[in-house]
């Protein structure tokens, strides 16, 4: 399933902050807005690893394994926390304010590789791309 972690300044002087909010090796980075009652997601991948880290706003993370749809988690999640999402954890995430988020991902994003590892998966009711594949569903 899904875990949040809190990233707290690794550095702080008079000059400002640092946070460290991630090490491991990347494949894409994406800054992302997201409105308030927006829904985002609604999906899961074979393969990928994603981490969101949120830098402003706040969210519902909802999740379930696909391969055991009636085992389900919320996470809250606030600015500062990063959710990491292993593969085959269908997810998504209802906005509860404004927020600016960032995904990162361990595959490349490049066209075509995001579409051949994602899978289309109703966690909840709202927005789901019409143009990933269908993943398995709750129902089988």
């Amino acid at each position: 399933m899904e875990t949040v972690k809190h990233i707290d300044p690794a550095v702080t002087d008079w000059r400002g902050e640092i946070y460290n909010i991630f090490e491991g090796h990347l494949g894409h980075v994406a800054l992302i807005t997201s409105k308030k009652g927006s829904v985002r997601a609604n999906h899961y991948h074979k393969e990928d690893v994603q981490y969101m880290y949120l830098v402003s706003g706040a969210y519902e993370s909802h999740s379930c394994d696909v391969r055991d749809p009636h085992k389900k988690q919320v996470l809250h999640v606030k600015a500062g926390d990063i959710v990491y999402t292993p593969p085959m954890i269908a997810h998504a995430q209802k906005f509860t304010k404004d927020s600016v988020f960032l995904a990162l991902t361990t595959r490349e994003r490049e066209q075509g590789k995001y579409e051949s590892d994602t899978f289309a998966f109703s966690v909840i009711d709202g927005y789901i791309n019409p143009e990933l594949k269908q993943g398995v569903s709750a129902s089988k």
